[in-house]
């Protein structure tokens, strides 16, 4: 296909930034390819940078990168006290959250910018994207609901995550500038389509709504809960309010390169802990699993607080391999390369045909000066977020 013509698809389908950024790479695909076709072959990707095409892309591909330009449509919502980034591809990721002109509270991996055009298939694996996402839960059964992969149901597969929730294109149902409505495909592995709802509170200046809708496509019962999984740098610190020590439950991914999570509940906040990563191992590595004694969760990162709201249910209603509350710590000797992911479950719900579950959080960030310990944490959570934001189970006498 001509330079010409790939520009004119891709300016078509994306922001003039984007279309240019795609453009460029698939133009210098297709002169690598027909410089390798006419020696003979189809060489290897790894073989063919030695092309003046590849170089080219790939040089305005890295410039595009370091100008921080996204390969992917970014809409952005914001008011005088915060901003949101979401993509309509990708999903319908967050993509950045923060006050304005503050340091994005939100970790995106690189292949946004790499590989901004997975695969949608159900033999796609899993592309670290990252930001904010919307899954489906039980883990245990993310396979066992499906005939497009019979490998991966057989095998009762934990991992990936349904690619057509998290890579699909979304639609744009509805965009003014304080309001996001995506919608998504059909999935023919969770049998859901998902209709994800971004927008600026309208009572508070410093908080955004994420809603997410899933409605069963099929011609037969499914039963799912929706799983909120948000995505910060591993350097911040988390905490949730927990009525009891039996309400956590921490599985640490260790070996002799990985140690344990350090946790602790004092006055009435799980929290885990920051300490150096022991020598001779590369990171700590676990996840926790909590029933929260309200329904919330906060993190500091810097001069940030971050606060996840959501409406509090009975354990009961939570699947028994879940929690209301869920948070994967990968706490890495290189602290770029760490992540913390703050995750919600919904109740799990059993849909006939049509039928639709939907769950919300509502996400504020508030201004933060003080030191970067627990105990200054705990009183800011106290003195200050409990108050403004009504957080039940903030301070230790609640």
């Amino acid at each position: 296909m001509g330079a010409s013509i790939w520009v004119k698809v891709a300016c078509a389908m994306r922001t003039t930034s984007r279309c240019i950024l795609h453009a460029v790479v698939r133009m210098a695909h297709a002169t690598s390819v027909a410089k390798a076709r006419a020696h003979g072959a189809l060489l290897p990707m790894g073989l063919l940078f030695w092309s003046f095409g590849m170089k080219f892309g790939l040089a305005i591909a890295l410039w595009f990168m370091s100008t921080n330009v996204l390969a992917v449509e970014v809409i952005r919502l914001e008011n005088q006290s915060v901003v949101l980034e979401v993509t309509p591809e990708l999903g319908g990721r967050g993509l950045s959250f923060s006050l304005k002109d503050h340091p994005n509270l939100l970790k995106v991996g690189e292949p946004v910018h790499s590989q901004p055009a997975p695969e949608v298939s159900a033999t796609a694996g899993d592309i670290g994207y990252l930001g904010h996402d919307v899954w489906v839960g039980p883990q245990q059964e993310w396979w066992t609901q499906q005939d497009a992969n019979h490998a991966r149901r057989d095998a009762k597969a934990n991992w990936p995550p349904d690619p057509y929730l998290g890579f699909a294109t979304t639609k744009i149902i509805e965009q003014t500038p304080s309001r996001l409505v995506l919608d998504g495909v059909d999935s023919p592995v969770s049998g859901v389509r998902l209709r994800k709802t971004f927008a600026l509170s309208t009572e508070r200046d410093d908080t955004v709504e994420v809603h997410a809708i899933a409605r069963n496509i099929r011609d037969t019962d499914i039963a799912w809960d929706l799983w909120f999984n948000t995505r910060l740098p591993s350097s911040a610190r988390v905490y949730v309010p927990i009525a009891d020590a039996g309400d956590v439950r921490v599985e640490s991914f260790t070996d002799t390169s990985i140690g344990t999570l350090l946790t602790r509940i004092e006055d009435g906040l799980f929290s885990l802990d920051s300490s150096p990563v022991p020598d001779g191992m590369v990171a700590r590595r676990g996840k926790v699993f909590a029933q929260p004694a309200a329904g919330w969760m906060a993190a500091f990162a810097g001069e940030q607080l971050f606060v996840i709201r959501f409406p509090h249910h009975a354990r009961e209603l939570i699947h028994p391999a879940q929690g209301q509350i869920e948070l994967y710590l990968d706490d890495q000797a290189d602290a770029s390369k760490g992540l913390l992911e703050m995750e919600v479950h919904a109740p799990y719900h059993s849909l006939k045909p049509g039928e639709e579950m939907q769950a919300m959080e509502r996400w504020t960030v508030l201004p933060y000066g003080g030191p970067d310990t627990r105990e200054a944490h705990v009183e800011f959570l106290c003195a200050v977020a409990a108050k403004q934001l009504s957080l039940s189970s903030a301070c230790a006498q609640d």
